[in-house]
This record gives structure tokens, sequence and C-alpha cells, in this order.
């Protein structure tokens, strides 16, 4: 199959909340504290369509079975962004495909003028975090910035 990464269009917000909704309940974050429930789930494009702001899909023979980007943190340092929405359908996963998206999130970030990365997870999502750990995020002890992802059990952070 073949795999393309490509920014978010309009087009694109239904088949992303489709992927968020789906992958986040099957991890047991599906109540309050989780990002499926932030407003921007249904308008990815919109939302990510800022100066320091990037989302990409990624699509599979041409359907959409994940997606990642960044942002600034929301209540952190100026200089902080935070890796958001990074998720595939099981299909998509163990093809490289996270490895590929997050040293893109990671170049471009850098681009926009961040210094460093941050994000949010859960310990039950081991294979994310392998991913990200073996890209040279640390774990913290307590999360920062002010998301409202309160459900997240596990942070993280690395320089850029």
């Amino acid at each position: 199959m073949t795999a393309r990464l490509r920014p978010i269009e309009p087009r694109d917000d239904t088949a992303v909340a489709a992927v968020i909704r789906e992958v986040m309940p099957s991890y047991g974050a599906k109540g309050e504290g989780f990002a499926i429930n932030d407003p921007e789930v249904g308008f990815m494009s919109h939302a990510y369509s800022g100066e320091r702001a990037r989302y990409w899909v990624v699509e599979l023979e041409g359907r959409v079975v994940g997606g990642g980007g960044f942002a600034p943190l929301e209540g952190g340092a100026a200089d902080t962004c935070e890796l958001r929405k990074m998720y595939f359908l099981p299909e998509a996963r163990g093809r490289g495909l996270g490895k590929e998206l997050l040293a893109l999130c990671l170049r471009e970030a850098r681009r926009a003028g961040f210094a460093r990365c941050y994000l949010e997870t859960l310990v039950g999502m081991r294979e994310a975090r392998a991913l990200y750990e073996k890209h040279g995020f640390t774990r913290l002890p307590a999360p920062e910035g002010q998301t409202g992802h309160f459900g997240c059990d596990a942070w993280y952070a690395r320089e850029l």
C-alpha cells in the first residue's frame, strides 16, 4: 500500500475526527480530560491554520488513516510547542509512518521558531511512548501548560 503525508485540508476534517474518535477510546481515553473532547476535533484544518501551527494527514491508498501536528503549548513558554493529536488507525501502524510524521513535526516546529516540544499521552499507549523515547523525548514528572487534558498520565518533552 502506498502511504502519503500531506498538510491537512478542510475536506479531511471529518476523516481526521473519525480517526481521533476511534483511536482514543480504544485506549480508554473517552471521558472528560482527554483531547477527544477538544472543540477543534471537528475542524482540525481551521484549528491548525495559524502561523505557528501545522497538522498533517497520513493517507493509505487515498484514505486518511492518521495524522498529527503541533501548535504553541497553551499556557506554556513562548518557545515551547505541543505535539498534538498524533493518532493512527491499526492498519497504519508498524509501517514507520509514526517515525516519519514525528520527524516532520519536529523539523517544522523548529522551522516555526520553537526550541522545545512537549507532549501528553497515556501510560497505556506503549507503542507511542516507545516512539517518543526513541526520538529524544524524556519523561516529565508533571504536566505543563494549560491543555485541559487532565486525563493524561504521561508527559514528555525534548529540545528541538
